[in-house]
């Protein structure tokens, strides 16, 4: 067994155990640098063992092989210290849920302990003076550095920038050119963005630390819209700014603190111009909020009476009647009720004959106009106001819509005998209309297509319920099942139109 003493049969040993270790144990980082380790402390007790010492120029083997083998192995001990060091760098950075770009600062560490390694072989084993070596190889580095020039611009400017940390991957930025996109990945020569339109866009690092960069996720991921709105000035500013207040009451995207702002902007005979400034919880609700708001201001401005901003209002805009809404007030709610989806089946008369059966409510601020878990007798349509749906939950409430004029609630208690999934309570002054299952039991006989759009909009509304709470209470309802219960209860055929 006296091989067994023999420092290069003791080397071979080490080399075959840390092969079988990498191969059998899992591939994580921690397994990997305490193999790292361990391969490390072994092969210096080995070295040090037979008088070798790894930091030293001297070798007191006078056989080749021997002189070869402490050579070699002196070389994998300082190349094998590197990689442990680089690893507990790459471990401590991990474990400390750092961002993505702290690979940057991970690979200039590792890039220096590497030039230290190669530095140290160079000196201790090959015995060559490192300061010469260093000297010799200025002017080298010079006409490498100039060649290089750009690419180092990109590779400092991608340090300067991820150590500055104005961005980090994920986030959506404006640059100064215009060029805006969602960071998807940053690199040592560029940034790439994905742009609104999906495409990727390619920046280098130099270009991007010279820019004016706005950072659209920082400090949080809320984002501020600020969108203009113009009426028609039939009302009073206040008249008019009080009936926005109502439309940010009925907004589902806006966030409710900071409280929205709306300041006038510009007062003339033609137009009243109001900027409404609001946050939102993500930028990518973006789109969906602002169409919100607009659809919203249509539908209240149409409800209240005011008619939106046009480049050549007309003097009967203007007249005394327009401004009291005497004339067209009445007619509102019929309007309200050609705009539903709904009722798109039913022919101008038919919706006239609804609304002349339906029963108008009018509910104070904060009136509880349906209680939770109980089935609602008639489909109601907010013809102005906003009420929102309430659901107790646990001790807690939690909120589940809000509807606008031209909306409408009660429908599953009155069409499939639901119970209503929360209180119905009045955010504002609220004016509505009821239609009562009589009515529509009538309107449904002559459109039986109309229980199909009334069975959509269910399965829509129920779907989202059950988004918002997130706890699964409300089973998947399909579309065609809730129509076939609706025709069941109401005696209907089942002919696709009348």
């Amino acid at each position: 067994m006296q091989y067994l003493h023999d420092p290069i049969t003791q080397f071979l040993f080490l080399v075959a155990f840390v092969a079988g270790a990498h191969w059998l144990l899992p591939k994580h980082r921690a397994f990997r640098f305490a193999i790292d380790v361990a391969f490390f402390v072994t092969l210096t007790a080995i070295l040090l063992s037979n008088g070798v010492a790894p930091y030293s120029e001297t070798l007191t083997s006078s056989d080749l092989w021997h002189r070869l083998f402490y050579g070699l192995a002196k070389t994998i001990w300082w190349l094998g210290g590197a990689m442990m060091i680089v690893s507990s760098v790459r471990l401590f950075l991990i474990f400390e849920r750092q961002p993505l770009e702290v690979r940057f600062v991970q690979d200039l560490i590792a890039g220096i302990i590497y030039v230290g390694a190669a530095l140290s072989v160079v000196a201790y084993v090959f015995s060559v003076p490192v300061g010469t070596l260093i000297a010799t190889s200025g002017v080298f580095a010079i006409v490498l550095g100039l060649a290089l020039q750009s690419t180092l611009s990109d590779v400092f400017s991608g340090i300067a920038l991820n150590l500055g940390r104005s961005y980090e991957v994920g986030n959506w930025i404006i640059l100064e050119s215009g060029v805006q996109g969602r960071v998807i990945e940053t690199n040592w020569r560029a940034t790439h963005l994905s742009n609104a339109t999906n495409d990727l866009v390619v920046i280098p690092n130099s270009a991007l630390a010279k820019s004016q960069l706005v950072n659209l996720n920082s400090p949080d991921e809320t984002h501020g819209i600020a969108m203009s709105i113009k009426l028609a000035p039939t009302r009073t500013p206040a008249t008019m700014t009080r009936l926005l207040e109502t439309v940010t009451l009925g907004s589902n995207h806006m966030m409710r603190i900071p409280d929205p702002l709306i300041s006038i902007v510009n007062l003339t005979k033609e137009v009243i111009e109001f900027e409404l400034a609001f946050r939102i919880r993500d930028i990518s609700e973006t789109t969906a909020a602002k169409n919100e708001i607009y659809d919203l201001v249509y539908r209240h401005a149409l409800a209240a009476g005011i008619p939106l901003a046009s480049n050549a209002i007309s003097s009967a805009a203007l007249k005394p009647e327009a401004l009291t809404g005497s004339e067209e007030g009445s007619e509102n709610p019929l309007r309200l009720i050609a705009m539903l989806p709904l009722f798109s089946a039913l022919t101008e008369k038919e919706r006239e004959t609804l609304f002349i059966s339906a029963t108008r409510q009018t509910y104070a601020k904060g009136t509880e106009i349906i209680p939770q878990a109980e089935h609602s007798q008639a489909l109601t349509l907010v013809e102005s106001g906003v009420v929102h749906v309430v659901r107790q939950e646990n001790g807690r409430d939690v909120e589940l819509n809000r509807l606008s004029p031209g909306d409408f609630f009660g429908e599953r208690g009155v069409l499939i005998g639901a119970e209503e999934p929360g209180r119905i309570v009045a955010l504002t002054a609220v004016v509505a209309c009821e239609i009562g299952r009589d009515q529509l039991c009538e309107v449904l006989r002559e459109r039986p297509i109309l229980a199909d759009a009334i069975a959509a909009t269910l399965a829509d509304r129920l779907e989202q319920e059950k988004r918002l709470r997130g706890d699964g209470i409300t089973p998947p309802q399909h579309a065609r099942t809730l129509a076939n219960r609706i025709r069941q209860l109401f005696q209907l055929s089942y002919a696709s139109s009348a």
